[in-house]
């Protein structure tokens, strides 16, 4: 990117630890799970800014209770960087205090990018080229622009983005319209929209200009928008929060700006993506034996096919005469539960 162009990231890491359970909890979610690479999700989104954005501009957004947690595992960025809410008001509000933050320290032209703590994304080089050029097109253009991911099978877990024309910023980065976005699919949908072509996955991942940002919210949410200037021109952004953020409007920043604005462009990417949201993407980061099992830990198999079971090397996790079955087991809880199943974890706490 050029270096007239002042840019920030944020990483919005406020997760409540459902859908990996029992591993991640609310008091240690998914973003601090150590599956890959022996390092934290969290840790993962913020390495792969190396070369890109230096760590005394990355912010992270976290819940008030993982704050110090947080600064643990990212104790290369400044503690101050990492900011807690004081209750949940979903993402629209979260999305408002980082565009705060990014005017209050590098005023209305500078860009932000809200990037998720909890998604694996290779390889990194292609993550990181695509993100160089997405700023550059958010600067250049003041248009929202969101990461959409090219699918390569028909998943239904995934919100998707219908591409509309292409436009050009003379990058490597393929740019095209937002026309639409689409809820989570049937596999049916999800099919027909591989076979026409011109859909993304959504990865809640988007980069914008503070005062394209300002503008959208203040069209479509105007409520909310408030915030943004609170935000830069409090001298403590702790104590504003303290005062004001439980009064504000608990919605989604997909719901409360996205699907209401015009100006929204796709930066068409192709490294490979996976948000982890279950126990089965979990499995397929992990070679499998002859007969489909993936294991981590110490475990004992006996007649025992496509299954996923997880451990620790202090504790032997046996199975006997199983098959398409998740077994996780911790210190504090065990969970079973089969393989098509996995989605309904969250069921458990509601």
């Amino acid at each position: 990117m050029k270096s007239t162009i002042d840019c920030y990231a944020i990483i919005l890491a406020g997760g409540n630890g459902e859908r990996l359970w029992p591993l991640s909890t609310p008091e240690r979610p998914k973003q601090f799970v150590s599956l890959f690479g022996g390092k934290p999700l969290i840790r993962h989104a913020a390495d792969r800014l190396n070369g890109v954005i230096p760590p005394e501009r990355i912010f992270v957004i976290t819940a008030n209770r993982l704050v110090g947690m947080t600064r643990k595992a990212l104790a290369h960025i400044p503690r101050q960087n990492i900011i807690g809410e004081p209750c949940r008001r979903d993402t629209a509000a979260a999305v408002a205090v980082a565009c705060g933050l990014v005017k209050k320290v590098g005023g209305d032209k500078a860009v932000g990018c809200i990037l998720t703590a909890d998604q694996l994304m290779t390889p990194v080089g292609a993550f990181r080229r695509v993100l160089k050029d997405a700023v550059k097109a958010a600067y250049k253009s003041s248009s929202i622009v969101t990461m959409g991911i090219v699918p390569d099978y028909p998943a239904t877990g995934y919100g998707y983005i219908e591409c509309g024309k292409t436009i050009s910023f003379k990058t490597r980065t393929s740019f095209r319209q937002v026309k639409r976005f689409v809820e989570k699919p049937n596999e049916k949908t999800a099919k027909a929209y591989l076979r026409k072509g011109g859909f993304c996955w959504n990865s809640g991942m988007f980069i914008w200009r503070a005062d394209s940002l300002s503008e959208a919210f203040m069209m479509a949410s105007s409520d909310i928008a408030s915030l943004i200037d609170k935000v830069a021109k409090a001298k403590n952004v702790a104590s504003l929060l303290k005062r004001e953020y439980s009064s504000v409007r608990a919605i989604s920043f997909d719901y409360a700006v996205m699907e209401k604005i015009d100006d929204i462009i796709v930066a068409e990417s192709s490294f490979k993506w996976d948000d982890v949201g279950s126990w089965v993407s979990v499995g397929n980061h992990y070679p499998s034996d002859g007969k489909r099992n993936v294991c981590i830990g110490t475990t004992l198999l006996h007649e025992v096919s496509n299954s996923i079971v997880v451990g620790s090397n202090a504790h032997v996790t046996a199975l006997i005469g199983v098959n398409d079955i998740v077994v996780v087991h911790t210190g504090g809880a065990t969970l079973v539960c089969a393989k098509d199943r996995v989605q309904d974890i969250k069921k458990l706490f509601r």
